[in-house]
């Protein structure tokens, strides 16, 4: 499996993208996608520190192009056509799109965004949720790579 290397700008992420900001997606490079076996990415944020020891999912977005860079402020349309093309699941709140990090007051939590380079687009719908996204997936993930960030209040 060849490497995707991902950057988001920052470690710690200010407010905007958060629920005590303007709770939009925050943007992150890609770099090394290889569109010789890689068709699609597919991304899941995940909160590993959330209360119930499951972890809350914040974002799951698949069948996107393959961009180096993808934009910030991703509207939370279930299918999105501006600024990239890609197809969004629900969230653990039961919402399209992403949700900013929220941790308790007096906590800082991880954030874990994980990108997977496909061999395929996934014939699955939107709306669904992380374990038919992980499903789907299953024997074409050919790429990977992830970073983290953290927020506290």
């Amino acid at each position: 499996m060849k490497e995707l290397k991902v950057i988001l700008p920052v470690h710690v992420l200010p407010a905007a993208y958060t629920c005590d900001g303007e709770n939009k997606s925050p943007p992150l490079e890609v770099h090394g996608v290889d569109n010789t076996i890689s068709r699609s990415l597919a991304m899941i944020v995940n909160d590993p520190d959330a209360p119930g020891g499951h972890g809350f999912i914040h974002w799951i977005i698949w069948n996107m192009e393959l961009v180096s860079i993808i934009p910030e402020n991703i509207p939370k349309d279930p299918v999105v056509t501006f600024p990239i093309s890609a197809v969004q699941g629900a969230n653990s709140a039961g919402k399209t799109g992403y949700r900013g990090p929220c941790p308790p007051s007096g906590s800082t939590h991880r954030y874990e965004f994980k990108v997977y380079g496909i061999d395929t687009f996934l014939d699955i719908p939107p709306g669904s949720e992380k374990e038919v996204l992980v499903r789907a997936m299953q024997g074409h993930v050919v790429q990977f790579g992830e970073t983290n960030a953290q927020y506290g209040r």
